[in-house]
């Protein structure tokens, strides 16, 4: 009788809660990417042609600026559930808030729309650390594999929103208005926002109610909360009204300095005062060259919606289904589509590899795997080296930009999840959420300067692209050959632990 009852409390052999929250992931990440792949478009744009008329230098840095500060937001996000809200509401405010913030992306006054930036960003961070949070917490103890199992469907969802939004977003955003675009961003998550609310119940309880603690406790936050709220309204009024000067590529090189600077001293204070053994600090410092790898890793890769973007519009030939348009081309944005499309089509491939290695003893150490997926990352930039010579003459093939985004996602499965899994197995046990922090901020980190560089280098002349295009295949070559000199050493730090064995099993295809 009970297991009858139990029965209808299942989607494919899950809790009814992961189709709740693969459904407001892949909304969420609809409407991510969908405006992502168009906020650099927009802000290039002619005026003439709806948009902001700006240089790609001050474009990219904006890009920066906001990706960046999406994932450097979702370490208040997780505070913000963890001591005052739960997971459940941080999910439904991150997403209302997201819903508003594209809204006002598609108002056409320019206070509105960096104002709907801001929005985003406190939404996002909101919303994308808790609804995963959630997905680990509507399995009971003793569901490992199973828990394995759910969280792989759930970023199927990811990555099933991150490709169709550009074939939505783009084809309306470059065909009818970029303003549009943006409302069919705020759309998708208020879809997501309706389904969510629809069928909360099924998450049974899972993160309703933040973590226990004292009444004394939780007026200190939401004084922190509401200063923090106040601080940050206060500085975007001020540069809304003129009243603080805005340089963005200079507020973009402060941000990454002070980045930097939070990695650096929260790293020095963990080693020297948090009371690691000899092997725990061993440990922390391979997690602190992840993050520098990791960082340099999605300075690159994002650039798919800066320099790859702009290389796309500018200078690839897009005459295929082309008739179907007015401007005889198909979207440039399109192309952000190719990503997602490979990682749902090669993680499966991927997990069949590893596995199989490791059953013949012969799977690559973390170090290792970290350096190929630098390796690829520079290939695939002296690809698109090779392009943008032969664009010099006429636009190219889209073949150039597949191959390069076929490398780029083979590199994100050679590097991705394996380092959020080291990360979890790695830090300390009184240290793993705050490490975890460390990861998001390599990828707040990369995706910054991902912004700054692809501002200057999809901005060039295409005369001099080829050159900088190097330049970034040799950062990624680079680094991947440090990390190769230095393997067998990180290896030997990292140990052999019965707890990192089930790891294995967690190596799934994540977003940083």
């Amino acid at each position: 009788m009970s297991q009858d009852a139990a029965a209808p409390q299942e989607w494919f052999g899950h809790p009814r809660g992961l189709f709740t929250l693969f459904m407001t992931e892949m909304w969420e990440r609809f409407s991510y990417y969908g405006m992502r792949a168009l906020l650099i478009l927009f802000l290039t744009a002619s005026v003439m042609d709806g948009g902001f008329g700006m240089d790609a230098p001050t474009a990219g840095a904006i890009y920066g600026l906001f990706t960046g500060g999406v994932y450097l937001f979702t370490l208040a996000g997780g505070w913000v559930a963890d001591r005052l809200i739960g997971q459940q509401n941080a999910v439904l405010y991150g997403g209302i808030l997201i819903a508003a913030g594209n809204f006002l992306l598609a108002i056409p006054m320019e206070m509105a729309f960096y104002l709907g930036l801001v929005v985003i960003i406190l939404g996002t961070g909101l919303l994308k650390p808790n609804v995963s949070t959630i997905v680990g917490e509507i399995y009971g103890g003793g569901q490992q594999a199973r828990r394995d199992a759910g969280f792989s469907i759930f970023y199927m969802g990811i990555n099933l929103g991150a490709f169709i939004a550009p074939l939505v977003t783009g084809t309306i955003g470059e065909n009818v208005g970029f303003r549009l675009g943006f409302l069919a961003a705020g759309v998708a998550m208020s879809l997501g926002l309706i389904q969510y609310q629809m069928t909360r119940s099924h998450l049974m309880g899972a993160g309703a109610l933040p973590a226990p603690s004292s009444d004394a406790e939780k007026a200190r936050g939401w004084k922190m909360l509401w200063a923090g709220l106040a601080v940050t309204l206060a500085i975007v009024a001020a540069a809304l009204f003129g009243f603080l000067p805005v340089e963005v590529q200079w507020m973009a090189g402060a941000a990454g300095t002070f980045i930097v600077g939070l990695a650096l001293a929260f790293f020095a204070y963990v080693l020297l005062f948090g009371g690691l053994t000899t092997h725990e600090k061993k440990r922390t410092l391979v997690i602190f060259v992840f993050f520098l790898a990791a960082a340099v890793f999605w300075s690159g890769f994002e650039q798919a919606a800066t320099t790859f973007n702009l290389f796309a519009r500018d200078y690839t030939d897009r005459s295929l289904m082309g008739g179907m348009f007015e401007s005889g081309m198909h979207p440039a944005s399109w192309y952000q589509s190719i990503n997602p499309l490979f990682i749902i089509v090669l993680s499966p491939v991927f997990a069949w590899i590893w596995v199989s290695l490791g059953k013949r003893n012969m799977d690559p150490s973390s170090p290792l795997k970290f350096a190929l997926g630098l390796f690829q990352l520079g290939l695939g930039f002296i690809v698109l080296m090779f392009a943008a010579k032969l664009a010099v003459d006429q636009p190219v093939a889209p073949t150039w930009l597949l191959i390069t985004y076929l490398l780029h996602t083979t590199a994100e499965l050679c590097l991705s999840p394996i380092g959020l899994s080291n990360v979890t197995s790695l830090a300390p046990r009184r240290y793993v959420g705050q490490m975890m922090g460390t990861w998001f901020m390599g990828a707040a980190l990369g995706n910054l300067f991902a912004g700054i560089i692809g501002g200057h280098v999809g901005g060039a002349d295409i005369e001099h692209m080829p050159g900088q295009l190097l330049d970034m295949a040799w950062i990624g070559i680079g680094g991947g050959t440090l990390l190769l000199i230095f393997a067998g050493v990180l290896k030997g730090w990292i140990g052999t632990n019965e707890d990192l064995a089930p790891q294995k099993l967690k190596e799934q295809p994540v977003e940083p």
